[in-house]
């Protein structure tokens, strides 16, 4: 059956979520998708993302999650919004008693491309060539599979469900 590895790229437009299945050395890509939460208020937009982030999970059903972790940027105020997206995201895989795992971006972009200063075209390059995909996903789902794949990489396997 394999472990159930969900990638999630936080964004406060664009949240890319991937569910990985790895069987040994062995793997796969079952599901994949972008959340972008309704316009309005802050406080909407978050609770769209924590529900439909709680909606992935009831859909999928991971064993564990794989999150890229925040960056400080050179933009307080989007750096802020990021971590509340983040955070939201965490509280939902929590909710539902997920172990979670963050990366940075240069543990994903070194496990998956080799080199931790990659950008992001060479990221989707190497996506597309693991998974065996025949077409580049968006580019927030794409780094969610990133995300993913570091963690069956790296064989970090710690389940709570």
């Amino acid at each position: 059956m394999g472990v159930r590895v969900l990638g999630v790229d936080p964004g406060s437009r664009a949240t890319g979520w991937a569910l990985v299945v790895a069987d040994g050395n062995r793997y796969h890509l079952e599901d994949s998708g972008v959340v972008r939460p309704r316009g309005g208020e802050r406080e909407q937009r978050l609770a769209d993302l924590y529900r439909a982030m709680g909606e992935v999970v009831a859909a999928c059903a991971p064993d564990c999650a794989a999150v890229e972790s925040s960056f400080s940027g050179r933009n307080p105020k989007s750096g802020l919004a990021l971590a509340e997206c983040r955070g939201v995201i965490l509280a939902a895989l929590g909710c539902n008693d997920l172990a979670v795992t963050s990366y940075t971006p240069a543990e994903i972009k070194s496990a998956i491309v080799g080199n931790g200063r990659a950008e992001k075209q060479q990221i989707g390059y190497m996506v597309v060539k693991l998974l065996k995909l025949a077409s580049p996903p968006p580019a927030d789902a794409a780094d969610a599979m990133a995300a993913a794949l570091t963690h069956v990489h790296l064989g970090r396997w710690r389940t709570t469900r």
